[in-house]
């Protein structure tokens, strides 16, 4: 095979350095947290859970480096391409957030919006969501094969009724005809709500729903094909309750999952 002598015998008796000892070691935790979270963080949150987990020294650099030994990456998706929106808004439609998404306490404001979900056997379907700008948690949704005025509606009374019952919480959406129609607005002003609109055809108003459902389609649904209506129904509930809410860390609330941010605000 054309190998000298002395390399033979110098990797037959090769000891491993307490570096790659080390190395191998945070491979397999780094390895265990990918495939636990879905296989979809990346170095930066990876680099903070081994942190947390006893190397507060380690660097991103270092992580990112043996990923790429392990052959693991993040899910990524192509960014939206940025642009000034030049239409004039409506003057009876007023935008009370004007993209400040900043909230100290939870149930202060809220954001919604619909994606599309495609399955094999009912084609398109719609997923209506409804999310907590303080703990990014998604405080309510509802799936359904029509994306009618009802499906709307059944989001953000399932958001009112599990966030128990808030008062005068600011509601802003896009200006699409579900969110407009006078069914919607007096169900939200019934419960209380004050209601805020996006500019016209300006994604940035209502920057993190669309965060989310980008989220959700790069971390379960482009990762999946569903058969059925009930097959991504139950994704669904697995992906938003199971994982979303409770195990996902964002680096915009330090760290935690929505659920454990809003628990860690109750009790300070």
């Amino acid at each position: 095979m054309k190998v000298a002598r002395s390399t033979y015998y110098s990797i037959l008796n090769h000891k491993a350095s307490g570096r790659e000892i080390e190395n191998n070691t945070l491979k397999s935790k780094i390895f265990k947290i990918y495939c636990d979270n879905r296989k979809v963080y990346g170095c930066i949150k990876i680099t903070r859970i081994l942190r947390d987990d006893g190397y507060p020294k380690l660097s991103v650099n270092r992580v990112s480096r043996l990923m790429k030994q392990l052959g693991i990456r993040s899910v990524t998706i192509r960014k939206f391409k940025n642009y000034r929106n030049k239409h004039n808004e409506h003057s009876e439609l007023k935008n009370l957030v004007n993209q400040n998404f900043s909230a100290q306490k939870p149930n202060r404001i809220w954001l919604s919006d619909i994606t599309y979900i495609h399955t094999v056997k009912h084609g398109w379907t719609y997923l209506a969501s409804v999310l907590d700008v303080c703990t990014r948690k998604i405080v309510g949704y509802s799936y359904g094969r029509k994306m009618d005025r009802s499906l709307v509606i059944s989001a953000l009374t399932k958001a009112w009724e599990n966030q128990n019952y808030p008062n005068n919480v600011i509601l802003h959406s896009d200006r699409g005809s579900q969110y407009t129609s006078s069914e919607y607005i007096a169900a939200a002003e019934r419960m209380g709500f004050r209601l805020s609109y996006s500019k016209k055809g300006c994604p940035f108003d209502n920057a993190p729903m669309e965060s989310f459902h980008s989220v959700l389609k790069k971390e379960e649904v482009y990762l999946k094909h569903y058969s059925s209506f009930d097959e991504a129904k139950i994704r669904l509930f697995d992906y938003i309750n199971g994982f979303y809410n409770r195990n996902r860390v964002h680096s915009s609330i330090n760290y935690l999952s929505p659920v454990q941010f809003e628990k860690s605000l109750l009790q300070s």
